[in-house]
C-alpha cells in the first residue's frame, strides 16, 4: 500500500463521513459538558434566530469564478517545471504582509502533465509525478508558484512528517506579528490495513513569510478531547476564533474556542453549552451538527456567514450558509448556496469554505473534488484541482 493510496482517497472518503476506521480507532470524543434544558436550548436558539434575520445576508446567488478556475488550471497544466502543482486539495489561503496571497494545500501532485490531459503515476507507483501531504503556492500579479522542501529533485512536503507512519494534513492559517500561524492535523498509521490510521493531533507550525519552505518551528494546539482544530479560523473584536470539528464519520459537530490577541500560542478558551467560555477543553460544547471538516465563517455586512458542504447528507453535491448576528452562533437559516456539478459516479466533492481576501465578484468559495477510483487522478489532471465561486447576498 503506497502513501498515495493509504493517504489520499481515505482523506476523501473520511471527509464525507464514509470512513471505515474501526471505533477503537477514532479519536475520543469530548467529555459530556454540563448542559442548558432542551426547551431553553430550543426557545435560545429560536431567540436567536429571530434576531439574525436583521443583521444576517441572505444569499442571492452563486456564479464560477472564471479568474481563479483559469488560473489554477492554466497553472496546473504548465510543464516548464518538473516540481510544480498539477493537483491539490485542501485549497486555504491567506493574505501576507506583502500583498501576496498565500494558498496551503493538503496532499499534493508535482510533476508534469501529458498532451492528453493525463497525469503520469506517481513515484511510489513507478510513475514519475510527486506525492506531498501538504504544500504552498503563492500568488502575486495572477501569477502562482509553487513552494516546497526539499530539492527540485527531490521534493518534500513543507510541514514534513516525523516518520514515515505520520503525516500532516492542512488547516486555516492566520497571521500574527507578521508570521505566518498555519494549523495541521497530524494522522498516523498503527496497522497494515488500508484504514488502520488514524487522527492524532493537532499543530500549529509557524513560517516567516520570506522562507515559506519550511517552518521556523512547530508547537502543539490543544487535541485531548476528539476535536480537529482549526477548520476555519476569525478575528474579531479583539479574539482570533478558532472553529473546529468533531469528526464521527456521520455526524460530524463544530466546536468553537477562542484566544485573546492575533496568536494560536495564547491561552485558549473553549465555548461550553451554556454560551460561557472554559480554560478546559473538556468542557467544549457541540454547538451544531451537519458542517464539513473544513469550513468558513466570515463577517458580511453586519452578520456572520458560515459556509460549508452540507454533511447531513451522504455524498451531497449542496454547498449551504447559515448566518448568525455573532460569530459565536448559534448559526441558523440553513440556505442553499451552489449545486456542485462535478458530482457523480465516481466523482464527489466535498469542504467548501469561504476566502474573504481573495478578489471576486462576491465572496469567494472554493471546494475540492476527489474519485474513489484512484486511477481517475492519472486519467484525468482536471478532477483534482479546486474550483471557485463567487457568492453574492441580497
Amino acid at each position: 500500500m503506497t502513501r498515495f493510496r493509504s493517504a489520499l482517497i481515505p482523506l476523501g472518503v473520511a471527509l464525507l463521513g464514509l470512513t471505515a476506521v474501526p471505533h477503537q480507532a477514532v479519536a475520543a470524543p469530548p467529555k459530556p459538558t454540563p448542559s442548558v434544558s432542551m426547551t431553553e436550548r430550543a426557545a435560545t436558539t429560536e431567540r436567536a434566530a429571530t434576531a439574525a434575520s436583521a443583521c444576517a445576508p441572505a444569499v442571492k446567488g452563486a456564479t464560477v469564478d472564471a479568474r481563479l478556475t483559469s488560473l489554477f488550471t492554466n497553472y496546473g497544466n504548465d510543464n516548464s517545471r518538473t516540481d510544480d502543482w498539477t493537483g491539490a486539495d485542501g485549497t486555504y489561503s491567506l493574505r501576507l504582509p506583502s500583498g501576496k496571497e498565500l494558498w496551503i494545500f493538503s496532499d499534493t501532485f508535482l510533476g508534469q502533465v501529458n498532451a492528453d490531459g493525463s497525469r503520469p503515476p506517481v513515484v511510489e507507483e513507478g510513475g514519475t509525478t510527486v506525492f506531498l501531504n501538504n504544500s504552498f503556492a503563492v500568488e502575486q500579479d495572477g501569477r502562482l508558484s509553487t513552494i516546497h522542501d526539499g530539492t527540485q529533485e527531490q521534493p518534500k512536503a513543507v510541514m514534513p512528517p516525523r516518520d514515515q507512519n505520520h503525516w500532516y494534513w492542512a488547516g486555516d492559517a492566520t497571521l500574527a506579528g507578521g508570521v505566518v500561524e498555519a494549523t495541521y492535523q497530524e494522522y498516523e498509521r498503527y496497522g497494515t490495513g488500508a484504514w488502520d490510521w488514524r487522527w492524532h493531533k493537532n499543530v500549529v507550525a509557524r513560517f516567516v513569510p520570506g522562507r515559506l519552505n519550511q517552518p521556523i518551528d512547530v508547537h502543539d494546539l490543544p487535541s485531548g478531547h476528539g476535536v480537529s482544530w482549526a477548520s476555519a479560523t476569525l478575528k474579531e473584536g479583539g479574539y482570533t476564533y478558532v472553529y473546529g470539528v468533531e469528526d464521527l464519520g456521520s455526524p460530524k459537530y463544530m466546536h468553537l474556542a477562542r484566544v485573546k490577541g492575533q496568536s494560536l500560542l495564547g491561552r485558549w478558551e473553549f465555548m461550553k453549552a451554556d454560551g460561557t467560555w472554559s480554560p478546559d477543553e473538556a468542557d467544549s460544547a457541540r454547538m451544531m451538527s451537519g458542517v464539513a471538516n473544513e469550513y468558513s465563517v466570515t463577517k458580511v455586512g453586519n452578520g456572520y456567514v458560515l459556509i460549508t458542504h452540507d454533511t447531513s447528507e451522504v455524498l451531497s453535491p449542496r454547498i449551504v450558509a447559515y448566518t448568525s448576528c455573532s460569530p459565536t452562533g448559534p448559526f441558523t437559516g440553513k440556505q442553499l448556496v451552489y449545486t456542485t456539478p462535478e458530482t457523480g459516479g465516481n466523482i464527489f466533492t466535498y469542504n467548501a469554505h469561504a476566502h474573504p481576501d481573495v478578489s471576486g465578484n462576491g465572496l469567494v468559495v472554493s471546494y475540492n473534488v476527489n474519485s474513489f477510483v484512484n486511477t481517475d487522478h492519472y486519467r484525468d489532471v482536471s478532477i483534482y484541482r479546486p474550483r471557485f465561486i463567487d457568492v453574492s447576498f441580497e
